[in-house]
């Protein structure tokens, strides 16, 4: 008897742990899309929210695991999700972008993401993907290696992801609506976000300013996602240095420096030293802008606070010299030095033969103008084929028919190397020799110069159809988009899956 029942328990205790094992690489998820009042700037208004949370729930998981995230909508909106940076391997299905490889998931319906998260690892993060929802509907991505794998990097002491944002006073949905019934720029945000919070420069400072507690000679990996509509981002700690090592879930060659920019979509793993005098340090963000004309911009300064452990709250912070918002040469200088790291472990894999040669221009002339004052009298979203498996080299160009204005490019389902950049156009008999083709940064969204361009390369080995636009929500409105087609190739495994049995209709 005795020895049935400890056989019992351990066959108990054997079916635990595997059921145990069999789920540690399946992340569930629900996620409610739901109205919550949330008071920001002592303004209190409705906002789509998941979970009733902003920012939104981080999602973990470990690189080879497979993620299942379940929505729900409750509210009157149409709703899409999108994993901004991760490939989906041909599984194009669950992209997210509103009907370009879904429909919108309706009120009062559900759908299931279902993806595996395959050779990567690091930063990333999800938004909505329809209209200018990804204001309140977003959250991080975090993805640690597989088990047992270090970072190429020293050990931090504590993680925390940072993530900054805008906000308005208004609804978005009427913010943008009203610009297109004008014909002009929709109004900018009325603050900037650090955690969804805007801080001490602002009403209601008490409860709107995020803070993080460290430790004397302690190491934080500070995970800063770039989750604004239509600004480009510095981000600086006073006082305190900053090593960049890893963008776009990339690991890069490490990199000292005392302010990050980030596009909107990027993310930067940087490692932060506790290292200076216990005190209370502003955490700041604000905007770039290297537009040629003086369009309106939110040009206000958000901040959260780096407290030092027994510090008193009464302390006054000590603020950072951001560069000033027009700081071309800082722009140009920090992403000359993103480099990746090309290791044994982690190898940048160029292309170094070419199939297929694009040139686009990008900016705003008569054709856009049009979309915006008659969407109904534009063209629709351009769809270029590519075979599969071949090399593509795509030079991106801001041209100057209106105005000049950098433009963050994203590529669905695959990551670049961004071979080089620069101010003026393009000379393709010279500008090639310029190239890195060694350990360029692998990104999967790339700041575009105002009135500049950028030459990127990638491998077409992700078949399906990939959102290419702007990430400037204004712009990807405007009409700044188009999509590649990526055929099959020759295996199952190198076609795109079926698709999954709840995905809606329209």
């Amino acid at each position: 008897m005795v020895f049935f029942i400890q056989t019992t328990l351990f066959l108990a205790f054997l079916l635990a742990c595997c059921s145990i094992q069999a789920d540690a690489d399946i992340k569930r998820y629900q996620f409610d899309i739901v109205m919550s009042n949330i008071s920001r700037l002592c303004h209190v208004k409705p906002i789509v929210t998941v979970n009733g949370s902003f920012p939104g729930p981080t999602i973990y998981a470990r690189e080879g695991d497979r993620v299942i995230v379940n929505v729900t909508n409750h509210v009157q909106y149409n709703m899409t999700l999108h994993w901004h940076g991760l490939k989906q391997i041909r599984n194009g299905w669950v992209d997210g972008p509103a009907y370009v490889t879904q429909c919108p998931i309706q009120t009062g319906s559900s759908f299931t993401y279902d993806f595996n998260i395959t050779g990567q690892r690091g930063t990333l993060w999800w938004h909505a993907h329809i209209m200018w929802l990804r204001a309140t509907v977003h959250g991080a991505i975090v993805i640690l290696p597989k088990a047992g794998v270090p970072y190429p990097f020293p050990k931090p002491d504590l993680e925390q992801e940072i993530i900054l944002g805008e906000w308005w006073h208004k609804d978005v949905e009427v913010v943008e609506q009203q610009g297109r019934m004008l014909g002009v720029p929709p109004n900018v945000s009325d603050a900037h976000l650090i955690n969804g919070k805007a801080g001490l420069f602002f009403p209601c400072v008490d409860t709107h300013t995020y803070a993080l507690q460290v430790e004397q000679g302690k190491t934080y990996l500070l995970r800063i996602i770039n989750a604004a509509l239509n600004d480009e981002l510095f981000f600086e700690i006073a006082g305190h240095n900053m090593t960049v090592v890893e963008i776009d879930a990339v690991y890069c060659k490490p990199f000292t420096t005392n302010a990050i920019l980030l596009s909107p979509g990027q993310t930067t793993n940087v490692l932060l030293v506790a290292n200076q005098l216990p005190g209370r340090y502003f955490m700041a963000a604000r905007t770039y802008d290297d537009t040629a004309l003086p369009l309106p911009f939110d040009n206000k300064t958000a901040t959260a606070i780096l407290q030092y452990k027994g510090v008193p709250t009464t302390v006054q912070p000590i603020m950072p010299e951001l560069p000033a918002p027009s700081n071309i040469s800082f722009a140009m200088d920090f992403n000359a030095n993103l480099r990746s790291l090309n290791s044994p472990q982690y190898p940048a894999n160029v292309p170094l033969n070419v199939d297929r040669n694009l040139f686009y221009t990008i900016g705003m002339g008569e054709l856009l103008l049009l979309q915006i004052l008659a969407p109904h009298l534009g063209v629709g979203t351009r769809l270029s084929k590519i075979k599969f498996n071949s090399t593509v080299e795509l030079v991106l160009q801001d041209t100057n028919l209106l105005s000049v204005e950098s433009h963050p490019f994203h590529l669905h389902g695959y990551n670049f190397f961004i071979l080089a950049r620069g101010i003026g156009n393009f000379d393709p008999a010279k500008d090639p020799a310029k190239y890195n083709l060694v350990d360029p940064p692998e990104r999967n969204t790339v700041g575009v110069p105002a009135g500049g361009w950028a030459a990127i390369r990638f491998r077409a080995n992700n078949p399906g159809v990939w959102f290419l636009h702007c990430h400037l929500e204004l712009h990807t409105t405007w009409g700044l988009k188009m999509a590649f087609l990526v055929e099959d190739g020759n295996g199952p495994d190198e076609s795109i899956l079926p698709p999954p049995n709840d995905l809606p209709a329209c």
